[in-house]
């Protein structure tokens, strides 16, 4: 981890860098050649300084706990937002094949309703009210004009038509139910698929959100994990120190176990020593005694103790 990373973790968290210069340090010759309150007072320095790493990697180790538990947050929200989108999508799906079928029954109906209005040739010729307007025009005329037999005629022979195109137009108009009721049935189902294209954009719009919330909850759970990934590295330093200390701690308390040891021995040597200096000069007393002296009462003390009298 870069230096000025480590610096951001310390000052974003509140974490007390590790100040190299207290760390305690025992070499084989210091075991070698301390005398045993040098150990004592050493031993004393690698456990309180054991004790304060401790404390500090168990911070550390708490704080990426937290991390941690906070990515695994970031990761289930993610999780959760990509099944909603999921959910959003297959109803996109459901209502885009609705979409399409509602379409393509549309165009059927209009393709039949352009059919039948062919048909009927309702888009062409002129309306009945221009037809009726025409034979006035036409019937004024043959009333007032004096024309000849020829003109009369074909005028008669006009007016005629334009009756006969009348109640032709007027016979194709009367079957225009079945068209207009068509003409209502397509509509009524382009409406149907507008609604479900309405609903694919709006559903569609919401997967995109929740798609977008996804990525951002899983680039917030890698940003944590690189700093629980960080704050691990600050715990392994400081509980690699510590557990360093404590090895060093362990050696000295087993160096002052074996002065102990000696100590002791030399204590018992020098203890049969007194008593076997004490029994010989018991027995030196005894002999005297034997030999009918007289002693003192600090001799006879010696004597009962050394267990002859």
């Amino acid at each position: 981890m870069a230096a000025e990373q480590e610096q951001k973790l310390e000052h974003e968290y509140d974490i007390e860098p590790i100040d190299e210069s207290k760390n305690v340090g025992v070499s084989e010759e210091d075991l070698d050649n301390d005398s045993k309150g040098q150990l004592i007072k050493l031993a004393g320095q690698l456990r309180d300084r054991r004790n304060e790493l401790n404390q500090k990697a168990s911070k550390r180790a708490t704080l990426r706990d937290d991390l941690n538990a906070k990515t695994r947050e970031q990761v289930d929200e993610a999780q959760e937002h990509r099944e909603k989108r999921d959910e959003l999508n297959d109803l996109v799906q459901e209502h885009k094949k609705q979409r399409n079928e509602l379409n393509a029954k549309a165009n059927e109906l209009f393709d039949e309703l352009d059919s039948k209005k062919s048909d009927l040739e309702l888009d062409r010729g002129k309306s009945l009210e221009e037809l009726q307007e025409e034979i006035e025009q036409l019937e004024f005329k043959q009333q007032t004009q004096v024309l000849s037999p020829a003109d009369e005629r074909e005028l008669i022979e006009k007016i005629d038509d334009k009756r006969e195109e009348y109640a032709d137009r007027k016979e194709k108009l009367s079957e225009t139910g079945e068209v207009d009721e068509l003409k209502e049935d397509a509509e009524a189902v382009r409406e149907e698929a507008s609604e479900h294209h309405q609903k694919v954009t709006e559903l569609a719009n919401e997967a995109q959100q929740h798609h977008n919330s996804m990525i951002e909850a899983y680039r917030a759970a890698d940003d944590i994990r690189d700093e629980a990934d960080d704050m691990h590295d600050l715990f392994v330093e400081a509980q690699e120190l510590a557990d360093r200390h404590h090895e060093d701690f362990v050696r000295v308390q087993k160096r002052l176990r074996e002065l102990d040891k000696e100590e002791e021995a030399e204590r018992r040597s020098e203890r049969e020593a007194e008593r076997e200096e004490a029994k010989a000069e018991a027995e030196e007393i005894y002999q005297k005694f034997k030999e009918g002296e007289t002693l003192e009462t600090e001799d006879l003390m010696k004597l009962q103790r050394a267990g002859l009298l």
